[in-house]
């Protein structure tokens, strides 16, 4: 996948969040209470003359301007927002395409290099800021553009095109459905350009980790089983289609007709791309080592070093990272001691993750009643927690969520769990996606963690709040930090337990495995990309000092490999965000409000952990002595 930080910020892309599953269509939706209250503005803007408010007007349309430029380049992202622009067309994945984009983001650059900070209101200094560290930092990506896996297990650009028809691409009349037909008939185009940038890699010494290419063959196959391929009952896209065609209002002719085309669009055009990418994967596979790690590739350690401060936002080192997590990872197992004690569990810490592990009461069947009961369970749980959102926060979304399981042809190597913000015109809600492959990957005391940290108060909230507010410019509604993103996620597990959630000793421990989960991530991250460590030595390291099933700890060890620095984000915001919250109790005293402070993380929308610091800072300082 390529590194993506432009001002459309396509790390929500269709290849990183998508889906929907048509067995799970009448998942229930979770309507959350609407704005009653904006609370974007705490304490009274500063008074700014009338040059200032003027020129800070017209920096962030330049701001809209330039995010326009991005987007207008990308039919996928027009198509996550809602948008009905170049419905039937792909991504350029072209290397000149990619040029291009280079050179407009320089140009950017050098146009708000130019802008004079001073002249400009607060917040419009902090768009600034972070528009020129967006543009920077894909101006230094541009260097590594071949350092990344197009094609992994995680995201895909194959089973992303999928995704996007499934899960994004809207059929409300003959148009739409045309538009869709001509997303399956240009599919070989889009694939021929995907296997170009496979090459190109492969030709600079990054080649697809071996591991992989049993999951994305599989995912491949899966795509172009069934109907119109073979007699089996209809593949995923043609469902997909007929179900939305099924569903207009329009003539059954009418009908017949674009199924029909759709019909001939798969078999003649989409069927062929995906057999001769399985061709060229099945090629490439016999050219993979199993070398696994950023340090193998040409200047990895830089490579490495880049990826840890896009994803963290800091300045920190892989060493610092690796010693915080290993503090961590003892800190954590002497609280699950406490927990062992708790439930008279006489034994080792290895033990009781062995009974963690195997014990049949903290599973459910792999059925579909098995299945059926998690999403049952797990909506019960976000139900409970949503009649108490008045405790943590002032403003809430209008979005709605949504708790459904991960579609069939892509949950055999999609992950645990994920999150799916909706769409900006209000007609997706958010999704909270499951993965009940292999239940015996998601052990029922990791549900009540898991649901707080995907839907409420976690990435449902933190999301669609940025999404809603009014006061941004566009490329900072639709951004991406991920330590702030993941860091706010796995805060929001450990909130619950302060308002007297995870009543169950077994679910609380449950929180405690997904925290030290996240610890052992910095150990093996860091480990696999600076190390030199195995494949079998991190997942050996997970296995001996985490709870989690060898299944869960496998995905996870190769998640790692192909995302080198991502797993590294969780941990490193959770602790961010604990130290200001620390910061501003011990400076505020009775004044410190929890509401307020979750309203001054997530009010400003998505920023990097050093702007989020001076965010709760200056918050701290109007709470202590509000302006008049």
């Amino acid at each position: 996948m390529k590194l993506k930080v432009t001002l459309i910020a396509a790390a929500v892309s269709s290849l990183i969040l998508t889906g929907c599953n048509d067995s799970t269509n009448n998942a229930d939706a979770h309507k959350i209470a609407p704005l009653e209250e904006s609370a974007l503005n705490q304490s009274p803007p500063p008074k700014v003359s009338k040059e200032m408010s003027e020129a800070s007007k017209k920096v962030n349309l330049l701001f809209d301007k330039f995010f326009q430029e991005h987007l207008d380049r990308s039919p996928e992202f027009k198509t996550f927002l809602g948008l009905k622009e170049e419905y039937g067309k792909w991504n350029d994945l072209t290397p000149e395409f990619a040029q291009e984009t280079h050179e407009i983001n320089k140009r950017q650059l050098s146009e708000l290099n130019k802008i004079d900070p001073a002249i400009l209101d607060r917040p419009t200094q902090l768009n600034l800021r972070l528009a020129k560290r967006t543009l920077q930092q894909e101006i230094e990506a541009y260097k590594w553009r071949n350092h990344n896996y197009p094609v992994n297990q995680m995201f895909a650009i194959h089973t992303g095109a999928a995704s996007t028809l499934i899960s994004q691409h809207r059929i409300d009349n003959i148009r739409d459905a045309e538009a869709y037909i001509s997303r399956l008939n240009r599919i070989p185009q889009y694939f021929a350009q995907l296997q170009d940038q496979l090459e190109e890699n492969a030709k600079a010494g990054t080649t697809i980790p071996k591991f992989v290419f049993p999951y994305v063959i599989g995912d491949a196959q899966n795509l172009i089983t069934g109907a119109p391929f073979d007699r089996k009952k209809d593949s995923p896209l043609f469902a997909d289609f007929k179900g939305k065609v099924e569903n207009l209002d329009i003539s059954k002719e009418q009908k017949k007709s674009l199924i029909n085309k759709a019909k001939i669009a798969l078999k003649d055009n989409t069927g062929p791309a995906y057999k001769t990418l399985i061709d060229y994967l099945q090629e490439l596979e016999i050219r993979a080592t199993t070398d696994d790690g950023a340090w193998k590739l040409a200047d990895g350690s830089d490579f490495y070093n880049f990826r840890l401060g896009f994803y963290t936002s800091t300045d920190m080192t892989a060493e610092e990272i690796h010693r915080i997590g290993l503090e961590e990872v003892t800190r954590i197992h002497d609280e699950m001691r406490e927990i062992m004690r708790k439930v008279k569990f006489e034994g080792k810490l290895k033990n009781f993750f062995e009974f963690m592990r195997t014990d049949q009461q903290f599973y459910y069947p792999t059925t579909e009643q098995g299945k059926a009961a998690y999403l049952e369970k797990a909506t019960t749980i976000i139900d409970t927690m949503k009649g108490r959102l008045d405790e943590l926060f002032i403003t809430k979304p209008r979005a709605d969520l949504d708790v459904r399981a991960v579609e069939p042809f892509r949950e055999k190597s999609a992950g645990k769990a994920f999150y799916l913000q909706p769409a900006a015109d209000g007609s997706r809600p958010g999704i909270y996606y499951a993965n009940l492959y292999n239940m015996d990957d998601m052990p029922s005391y990791q549900m009540e963690a898991l649901a707080y940290h995907e839907g409420i108060p976690g990435h449902h909230m933190q999301l669609s709040i940025t999404q809603e507010l009014q006061d941004i410019p566009k490329f900072r509604k639709y951004g991406h930090y991920t330590a702030y993103t993941e860091g706010w996620g796995l805060y929001s597990e450990m909130v619950p337990k302060e308002m007297g959630l995870y009543q169950d000793p077994y679910s609380d421990f449950g929180r405690l495995a997904m925290e030290l989960w996240r610890a052992g991530r910095l150990v093996v991250d860091t480990g696999i990309h600076t190390k030199k460590w195995t494949r079998e030595q991190a997942i050996q390291y997970l296995m001996e000092n985490t709870p989690n099933p060898e299944g869960d700890v496998i995905k996870a060890v190769e998640r790692y490999i192909v995302l080198p620095g991502q797993a590294t984000a969780y941990k490193i915001g959770m602790l961010k965000i604990l130290q200001l919250r620390e910061k501003a109790k011990k400076e505020l005293g009775e004044k410190f409000d929890i509401r307020q402070f979750h309203n001054a993380v997530l009010a400003n929308g998505p920023v990097p952990l050093d702007a989020l610091e001076e965010i709760i800072d200056e918050w701290i300082a109007n709470t202590r002595t509000p302006k008049v």
